[in-house]
C-alpha cells in the first residue's frame, strides 16, 4: 500500500525542473550581487551543462553513423539531405521575416532611450565574432565543414565536420555489407550506453536549472529587465506566434498534430527553456523522436544538422533585435535595406553551432550592413539570457517538428498514437 502511494505522488521530471526554476529565481533575488553565491551557482550550473555536452558527441557519432549506414545508398541520403536543407531554409527565412514584421508593427525601439540603458559586457562575444569572421565569411563556413583532423573537430565540438565524417563513415560501413555489421553493432551498443548515462544525468536537471537561473537573476536583478521589458515581451510574443502560426500551419500541411508532438517532448522543451541551452537536450530529443515514430536514420541526420541550419528562434530574434536597435538609434531602414537584412541573416545565421554566444556573433556580423553601431548590442546583453531561454525552446520545437515532417515525407513515420496525426493515416516505409 505504501509503495502504491509513493508511486502515485511521485513528482515528474518536468515538475521537478519547474520547481528548480522557481527556487532558482528566489535564490537569485536573495543572493543579489553576492559574488560568492553567484560563483557557486555558476559553477554548479556549468558542471551540469558540461555533463550533457560530454555525452553529446558520442551519441551523435553513434546514432548518425548507424542511421546513415541503415539508409543503404547515396541516392536516398542525397534526397533526404536536400529535402532537409530546403525545409530548414524556408522555415528560418519565414522566422526572419516574422521578426521584421513584428518590429515594424510595434516599433519597440522608439519606446527606449538608448542613453538611459546600462551597457553590458560583450567582450566575450566580440572575441567569438573575431574568430568567426576570421574564418573567411561564407566560403570559410563552407570550407570548415571539411575536417583536416577529425579528432581536432571532436575535441572542439565542431558539429558540421563531425556530421560530414559520420556521413562518409556510415556510407563506408554500409558498403562493407556483412563485414560492416560488427561496426554497426558496436555503435548501437555505444548509443544505448550513452542514453543510459543521459538518463542518470537528467536526474540532476532540477539542481542544474536552479543554479543556472539563480546565477542569472543574482547577477543582473529583476530591475534590469524593466527598461527593456517591452522588447522582451515582443520577443516572447513573436516566439508564440511562430510556434502557433508558422509551425502550426506547417504541421497541418503535413498532417501532424503539433501540440501532441510538443506535449510528447515537453520535458526537453522545459529543460531547454530553463537552461537556455538547446544542446543540453539533443540526446534525449533524438531518443524521444525515435520513440514518437520517426525512423532512427532520419532523426539521426535531421536533428544534428538542424542545430546548425534550423535555429528558428534565433533567426526570429536576430531580425527583431536588429530592427529594434536601428529604431533605438533613430535609423530608418527602407524596404530595400530590410530585404538586404533578410538576405544577410539567411547567410550569417547558418553554421554557428558551437560558437559561443552565436546570436550575438551573428548580430555583430550583421549590424554594419544596416548602419547600426555594433556597440549597441551591449545595451541588450543584460536581457539576453532571459530571451535566450525562449529562443532555445523554439529551436527545439522547430527541430522536433522538422524530424517528424521529413520522416513522414519519406514514409518513415510510424506513430504510436493516433493523436499524432491530423486526419488520415501514413504509409510507412519501415
Amino acid at each position: 500500500m505504501e509503495a502504491k502511494k509513493s508511486k502515485r505522488f511521485r513528482i515528474s521530471l518536468s515538475w521537478q525542473i519547474m520547481i528548480g526554476l522557481v527556487l532558482g529565481i528566489g535564490m537569485g533575488m536573495v543572493f543579489y550581487k553576492n559574488t560568492t553565491a553567484i560563483t557557486a551557482m555558476n559553477n554548479i550550473g556549468t558542471m551540469f551543462i558540461d555533463l550533457i555536452q560530454m555525452i553529446m558527441i558520442p551519441i551523435v557519432i553513434s546514432c548518425l553513423t548507424v542511421g546513415i549506414a541503415s539508409m543503404g545508398n547515396i541516392k536516398k541520403l542525397g534526397r533526404v539531405g536536400i529535402k532537409t536543407l530546403i525545409y530548414f531554409e524556408v522555415i528560418t527565412t519565414i522566422a526572419i521575416i516574422l521578426g521584421l514584421i513584428i518590429a515594424n508593427v510595434f516599433h519597440p525601439g522608439t519606446f527606449v532611450d538608448i542613453k538611459s540603458l546600462t551597457a553590458g559586457d560583450i567582450s566575450s562575444y566580440l572575441k567569438s565574432a573575431k574568430t568567426y569572421n576570421s574564418d573567411g565569411g561564407v566560403w570559410g563556413t563552407i570550407m570548415s565543414i571539411v575536417p583536416t583532423n577529425i579528432f581536432a573537430s571532436l575535441s572542439a565540438g565542431d558539429m558540421m565536420p563531425i556530421i560530414l565524417f559520420c556521413i562518409l563513415f556510415g556510407l563506408g560501413t554500409a558498403s562493407l555489407g556483412e563485414k560492416g555489421q560488427i561496426i554497426i553493432d558496436f555503435l548501437n551498443a555505444m548509443s544505448q550506453v550513452m542514453f543510459k548515462v543521459t538518463n542518470w544525468i537528467m536526474k540532476l536537471a532540477p539542481i542544474g536549472v536552479c543554479a543556472l537561473i539563480g546565477a542569472t537573476i543574482a547577477q543582473m536583478g529583476i530591475s534590469a529587465l524593466l527598461p527593456l521589458g517591452y522588447f522582451v515581451g515582443l520577443c516572447y510574443l513573436g516566439f508564440i506566434i511562430f510556434i502557433v502560426g508558422v509551425l502550426g500551419i506547417t504541421a497541418r500541411i503535413f498532417k501532424v498534430n503539433l501540440f501532441h508532438l510538443l506535449n510528447y517532448i515537453k520535458n526537453e522543451i522545459i529543460l531547454t527553456f530553463s537552461t537556455a541551452s538547446s544542446e543540453a537536450v539533443m540526446p534525449q530529443l533524438m531518443e524521444r523522436l525515435t520513440d514518437y515514430g520517426a525512423s532512427k536514420s532520419i532523426v539521426s541526420l535531421v536533428i544534428p544538422t538542424g542545430y546548425s541550419f534550423n535555429l528558428d528562434g534565433a533567426a526570429l530574434y536576430e531580425s527583431l533585435a536588429a530592427l529594434f536597435l536601428a529604431q533605438a538609434y533613430n535609423i530608418n531602414l527602407s524596404i530595400t535595406q530590410q530585404i538586404t537584412l533578410v538576405l544577410v541573416l539567411m547567410l550569417t545565421s547558418k553554421g554557428t553551432a558551437g560558437v559561443s554566444g552565436a546570436c550575438f556573433v551573428v548580430l555583430l556580423a550583421t549590424m554594419s550592413t544596416i548602419g547600426v553601431p555594433a556597440s549597441g548590442l551591449a545595451f541588450i546583453a543584460g536581457i539576453d539570457r532571459i530571451v535566450d531561454m525562449a529562443r532555445a525552446a523554439v529551436n527545439i520545437a522547430g527541430n522536433g517538428l522538422s524530424a517528424v515532417v521529413i520522416a513522414k515525407s519519406e514514409g518513415e513515420f510510424t506513430p504510436k498514437d493516433d493523436k499524432a496525426l491530423v486526419g488520415g493515416s501514413v504509409v510507412t516505409g519501415r
